[in-house]
């Protein structure tokens, strides 16, 4: 197999891989809100389902990454594809009951399936071609994570929310509405079952294409531990995680309590945050890769505008035909987005400049929606989306970058354990939403986005301790 087709089937199987773990972390976390309505939680309690998931990377990222050099990329993703599978049809009894517990341990077991594919999945893309286009690649591959990402809140609105009526007024709830929601939880949880044993058969009659060794001769072997630009990269990690994770899990009951928007329609507006993270991946996997022609490259970004507005449009639709479409929602959403390629050139596709910049503008606009209210809070908070875009994949290919592909096994398990900022951060967001208020719960992820900088401007420098 040349090299060419080595990328296409590698890309194209990991591509599939990433949208599947895309789509079942984005329906975990924007569960929060069904969950805090079926049993009636607290903001803290309810964003425990967030914890149950990204407390599992710090658990099984490491062993996972062990695991990858001892069985390799393919059979770790097939172990990781039937845990998910499994975790998704104890969803059925725990809606059932219901019990919250339950759902606890189904989100530990779908995740723990999570985590082997993350792991495996990062470092075999970052190593399937070039290093100077590694960036490129993650951020296609993230953008098809990312397509899933948007999906999920809208399946949520429209498989659970739609129809139910519930209340903005969290307040007017009542135990009947709770049950009646809980109903509707397993029918999309089954589907993912079928779907990712599926892949999973698939998967196990395929070949993979094999890595191409990038071992460096002479090159003194040392520790992980001792290269400060992984362990940096790890926590800016867990910043960028915790922050994009809290926002999400807050901007349902945040937007119902500022804005007295209703769950169904605050669910959309999730969905366009989301969407951020994919049309903001679209370019960074145009402005970091190896295209040269700059009308190929603006035809392409063209492209992304305008599915920046057809997504925006489809998911805050108020019914099945187009004429429900939202247009003035989806035309927004394609200014901002349009405004985030722009700055996006300060960074002149490079990984460092271009994530120092994103992350100052994520945290000032955290800051704002803490400070203001009404619609400018909504498209603020709906906008970090696009400003996370690039934050992953940019902080994966610095932390590992000078790596050989021996040593990229044990750095993703290390980088993707301090994914429990996940766990972490949106706990504590609720904790601050209880207590003071919603807009408050934007500090935290202001400081995270600070943080990101730091690592952005001096901490990615490769050196050895």
């Amino acid at each position: 197999m040349d090299n060419r087709n080595n990328l296409r089937v590698g890309m194209s199987t990991f591509g599939a891989i990433f949208f599947i773990f895309g789509f079942a972390t984005t329906f975990i976390v924007t569960m929060t809100a069904p969950v805090k309505a079926i049993f009636g939680l607290p903001e803290w309690a309810a964003q425990l389902l967030a914890s149950a998931f990204f407390i599992t990377y710090p658990i099984l990222s490491i062993p996972s990454g062990k695991l990858v050099a001892k069985i390799g990329y393919k059979w770790t993703v097939v172990l990781g594809l039937i845990l998910m599978g499994i975790g998704s049809i104890i969803f059925w009894p725990a809606a059932r009951i219901p019990s919250f517990p339950l759902f606890l341990v189904a989100t530990f077991i779908l995740a723990a399936g999570v985590v082997f594919l993350q792991v495996a999945a990062n470092p075999y893309v970052t190593a399937l071609g070039s290093e100077d286009s590694a960036s490129s690649r993650l951020n296609l591959t993230q953008a098809l994570n990312s397509v899933a990402t948007m999906i999920a809140p809208w399946i949520i609105s429209v498989a659970i929310f739609r129809g139910l009526g519930l209340p903005a007024d969290e307040s007017l709830m009542t135990k009947a509405d709770g049950l009646a929601a809980a109903e509707r939880v397993p029918f999309p949880f089954i589907v993912m079952a079928i779907v990712v044993i599926a892949v999973a058969l698939v998967l196990v009659s395929i070949k993979l294409p094999k890595l191409i060794s990038n071992k460096k001769e002479g090159k003194v072997k040392k520790s992980i531990w001792n290269y400060p630009h992984v362990i940096l990269g790890a926590f800016a990690i867990f910043a960028y995680v915790g922050a994009e994770v809290g926002n999400a899990g807050l901007i349902v009951n945040y937007l119902r309590s500022s804005g007295g928007i209703d769950p169904e329609k605050a669910s959309t507006y999730a969905a366009i945050y989301w969407g951020g993270a994919m049309i903001g991946r679209f370019f960074g996997a145009i402005m970091f890769s190896e295209v040269r022609s700059k009308v190929k490259k603006y035809g392409m970004v063209i492209a992304v505008l305008l599915l920046a507005v057809v997504s925006g449009a489809f998911v805050t639709a108020t019914g099945y035909g187009i004429s429900t479409w939202n247009f003035n929602a989806g035309l927004t959403f394609m200014a901002i987005a349009l405004v985030n390629f722009i700055l996006m050139q300060i960074g002149r596709g490079k990984a460092a400049r271009t994530l120092g910049v994103f992350a100052l503008i994520a945290a000032s606009l955290s800051l704002i929606t803490t400070f203001t209210t009404g619609d400018i809070a909504l498209w603020t908070v709906i906008s970090i989306g696009l400003f996370n875009s690039i934050m992953f994949p940019n902080i994966f290919s610095l932390a590992v970058r000078d790596l050989d592909s021996e040593e990229m096994a044990t750095a993703s398990g290390v980088i993707n354990s301090l994914v429990v900022g996940g766990a972490v951060i949106p706990p504590l967001m609720g904790v601050i939403a209880d207590s003071l208020g919603y807009t408050w719960a934007f500090v935290i992820p202001a400081i995270c986005y600070i943080y990101i900088f730091f690592y952005a401007a001096k901490g990615h420098k490769v050196r050895t301790v």
